[in-house]
């Protein structure tokens, strides 16, 4: 059984599943790194859609919250990393795994509480990491992520590897306390940290103009520090690369961190157990229908003939034959051991 067990876990690292992580260029980017684009939202998406059909099923417990709608915001931010860059995150993070390029399969048995999965079925929808693809979570607490991230960023100066850490909050956790307390060290110590606040509009089922007295500049949240910021179309995949481009060269290049505002919208509530009543249906289809950020690359692909509709339907079967082969994986991965709940408690030093 062990030795089983750790043939299943090798697969889940077997296929990388983002973007490729290239500089983005002035003129774009190419036919090849325009599908790759693609391909990772996509990935995302019906990922994302197969996770809320297994809840309604009753095999995800817990909190789940979906990134659907939000895809373009870490898809455009990882094309531009380095492999060894860091990247935490907070509660909607399912995205965020994949586009590191942590293996749906693993993704999906840890969604499901199964031994497979990247933290052992212990963790579930927020909580697990993979040090391979140099992830550090998903994180529960609102804002909890972002002075972790400052001490990543602190760690990837301390041993001078030229790495920068990408730090992703909402707008709700853009009102913590914490987080100006890692801006200021962040600023202090000038960290290589992007800090990417991912602007949705609702905190739970609080509208961002009820929660922020400037609600249409967070980025200039770090003014105060010195922190330059940039605000970037969070529906729009290459206008979150090109900007992401910026962030990510002035962290490396030594001069601190810098916040980087997507704005962008999720289709589904706060979370699964959200009916999300607090918003008009018309404004949800007027985002899907205006800015839906696979759409809009889909027109892109077929304007620059770099894929037509026959190519496109060929993607989308492919995908979905992964995510369906990942959810089968899930269902059959053992449930942990009950001697699972005394394991990785705590490190001997």
């Amino acid at each position: 059984m062990a030795d089983q067990r750790t043939a299943k876990r090798s697969a889940r690292g077997s296929k990388p599943a983002a973007a490729k992580k290239t500089p983005a260029k002035a003129s774009g980017p190419d036919k090849d790194e325009s599908l790759e684009l693609y391909r990772a939202m996509l990935l995302i998406r019906r990922f994302e859609e197969k996770a809320g059909q297994l809840y309604g099923m009753g095999l995800i417990g817990g909190f789940c919250h979906l990134y659907i709608g939000q895809e373009a915001v870490v898809t455009g931010i990882q094309s531009v990393m380095e492999d060894d860059d860091k990247v935490v995150t907070g509660y909607r993070c399912h995205g965020h795994m994949l586009a590191c390029g942590m293996d749906p399969k693993g993704v999906m048995a840890e969604l499901t509480g199964r031994i497979d999965g990247y933290s052992r079925g212990k963790g579930g929808s927020m909580h697990m990491f993979s040090t391979e693809k140099n992830f550090f979570g998903g994180h529960g607490i609102v804002g909890a992520q972002v002075p972790i991230g400052a001490g990543l960023g602190f760690s990837c100066k301390y041993q001078e590897n030229g790495n920068v850490c990408a730090t992703y909050f909402g707008e709700g956790a853009a009102n913590q306390g914490q987080v100006y307390e890692a801006f200021n060290m962040a600023a202090l110590w000038k960290l290589p940290v992007v800090f990417v606040i991912e602007n949705n509009r609702y905190g739970m089922g609080t509208s961002v103009q009820r929660a922020a007295a400037n609600s249409s500049a967070l980025y200039a949240r770090g003014d105060a520090f010195g922190i330059p910021g940039l605000q970037v179309d969070g529906m729009d995949v290459l206008a979150v690369r090109e900007g992401a481009a910026k962030a990510v060269e002035h962290a490396r290049s030594g001069e601190g961190p810098f916040i980087l505002e997507a704005q962008t919208y999720r289709y589904r509530g706060h979370s699964m157990s959200d009916p999300a009543k607090y918003r008009t249906k018309e404004e949800v289809q007027d985002m899907r229908s205006k800015h839906d950020p696979i759409e809009q690359m889909r027109a892109f692909l077929v304007k620059k003939k770099f894929a037509d509709d026959e190519d496109l339907k060929a993607i989308d079967k492919d995908i979905k034959a992964r995510v369906n082969e990942a959810a089968e994986f899930a269902q059959t991965s053992p449930e942990p051991d009950p001697s699972e709940l005394w394991t990785d408690v705590r490190v001997e030093a």
